[in-house]
Order: structure tokens, then C-alpha cells, then sequence
């Protein structure tokens, strides 16, 4: 991300978070695991206060920055537990018809946490001239809840989607492609193309702020995903969804394709 649209997150998120965003840029380049569900502040959905040692982004939105343990932390909400996914989180009022949960935020506040903690985006998926997937900094997903015992559960977020070719969970994982902007060329005001849904992606989008590093159709026939849905809670079920930058680990950019030179006639 250059510096003309980190400033502009930055005033999109306020004065006083883009204060507390210049110190935890400072942080250094690790990546903590998540504690345990029973001993994690943020496994706390009481999303009217803030979690301990957090500091919320935007007033109207349910997110934090966690700077101690180096990640993301937002309460959203179970909207689908059944039916082939585009997305696995969209933001509250977009795209719920085809994904698991729905954050209240804007997308663009949660791109500058993940800035503000040193994950410099990469590039969404290109489909013109040729593909190429999306790629950035890994971003691991972790998911807590409570479920109707009163108990605490976590799980990855790959754990509540279902590979429909395999049947399995979802294996891949999410990368911080970082979306991109387009312009009124009437006002030249500039507009975060994520804000429209594509959120959290499992289906490849150009529009994508996290996306999988593969090729995964949005074609309703080749939809390559599926709600897992016995492993998700019910709808309507708060979920803290917790996004983890593996700093420590550099962003693997797609490779150019290997041209072979043509064959000689007589295998000359």
C-alpha cells in the first residue's frame, strides 16, 4: 500500500486510531498463536466493551487491534450455515446470501489494522490477460463462540467450510491481497472497492481484501466450497473472528509460467 491511500485509511479511521496506529506500526515482525478459547480475551462477545488490551478502530464498528498479540479481533455474526459460499465473511448489509458470518465495519478499516501491524497488502486476483491469483502476506483465521451449553469453542475458519470436491475441510488458506480503489472520475474521490461485500473471499474476485491463493471460481456451477454446516453454530450466533498476519513469514508472490522453447524438427 503507498503512503497516499495509507493516509487516507487512516483519516477514514479517525485522529486518535491513526495516533495509536503509528505505534503499533513499530511493532516487530512476529506472529503470536492464539491462547487458548477459555483463557482468551477476545473469545469475549460481549461486544459492548472492549476486549482487555485492545483498542477499538471506528466508533460504529466491532474492531479491534490487538498490538500485544499482533492481530485483528472483530465480532460478527453467523447469517448462513447451508449452500455453495463465495465468501466466508462479508460486511454486515452486502453479500450474507453467500457467506457463513457478517461483520458490522467497513472493510477499509481492517485493511489499515492489518497495515498498522506491518502486512503490506500484495495483489488481489487478475483475470485479464491471464490469470493470476491473489497474493500477500498470510492471514490465519480464528474463530470463538459460545455454543448452547454456555461453553466456549474455537476452530479455524477453514473448519467451517467444506471442499465440495474432496468433502473434506478446507485446506487453503487466505492471503491479504488488499483490494484496490476506484475513482469518481465526476468528484476524484476514491472508494475501497472491498466495501461492496468482498470481504473475506473463497471465491477469486479482482475486488477481494483477503482471498485464497488458488484459482477458485465465482461461477455458480463451479463453486469450489460449501458451508460445513454440522461444525457451525446456530445462526444469529456471535462470533469473535480473530485475523493473524504471519509477519515472520515473506508473502510468496505467484510465479511467472515456465515456457519450454519448441521442439526442432528431428530433435534437433
Amino acid at each position: 500500500m503507498n503512503s497516499i491511500h495509507l493516509r487516507l485509511f487512516l483519516a477514514a479511521c479517525g485522529a486518535a486510531t491513526a495516533c495509536y496506529f503509528g505505534t503499533a506500526a513499530t511493532l516487530t515482525a512476529q506472529s503470536a498463536a492464539p491462547p487458548a478459547a477459555e483463557k482468551d480475551p477476545a473469545a469475549d462477545r460481549d461486544d459492548t466493551k472492549d476486549p482487555a488490551g485492545t483498542r477499538r478502530l471506528a466508533p460504529e464498528g466491532k474492531v479491534w487491534l490487538d498490538a500485544k498479540n499482533k492481530r485483528v479481533v472483530m465480532v460478527g455474526e453467523v447469517v448462513l450455515r447451508e449452500g455453495q459460499l463465495e465468501m466466508f465473511a462479508c460486511t454486515k448489509g452486502t453479500k450474507e446470501h453467500e457467506s457463513i458470518v457478517a461483520v458490522p465495519t467497513k472493510a477499509h478499516v481492517v485493511h489499515a489494522a492489518l497495515v498498522a501491524l506491518g502486512a503490506e497488502p500484495g495483489s488481489p486476483a487478475q483475470f485479464v490477460p491471464d490469470y493470476k491469483p491473489a497474493h500477500g502476506p498470510r492471514i490465519d483465521i480464528t474463530l470463538f463462540w459460545t455454543d448452547a451449553n454456555g461453553k466456549r469453542q474455537s476452530a479455524r475458519a477453514q473448519d467451517w467450510i467444506r471442499n465440495v470436491k474432496t468433502g473434506k475441510p478446507m485446506t487453503e488458506y487466505w492471503v491479504f491481497g488488499g483490494s484496490g480503489f476506484w475513482k469518481d472520475d465526476q468528484t476524484g474521490q476514491e472508494f475501497y472497492k472491498a466495501e461492496d461485500g468482498d470481504f473475506i473471499c473463497i471465491s477469486n474476485f479482482n475486488s477481494a481484501m483477503l482471498d485464497l491463493p488458488i484459482k477458485s471460481s465465482q461461477s455458480n456451477d463451479a463453486l469450489l466450497f460449501e458451508a460445513l454446516t454440522d461444525r457451525i453454530p446456530p445462526v444469529g450466533t456471535k462470533a469473535s473472528i480473530v485475523l493473524t498476519p504471519r509477519l515472520d513469514e515473506k508473502a510468496a508472490k505467484p510465479k511467472a509460467p515456465t515456457v519450454k522453447p519448441a521442439a526442432r524438427p528431428n530433435g534437433k
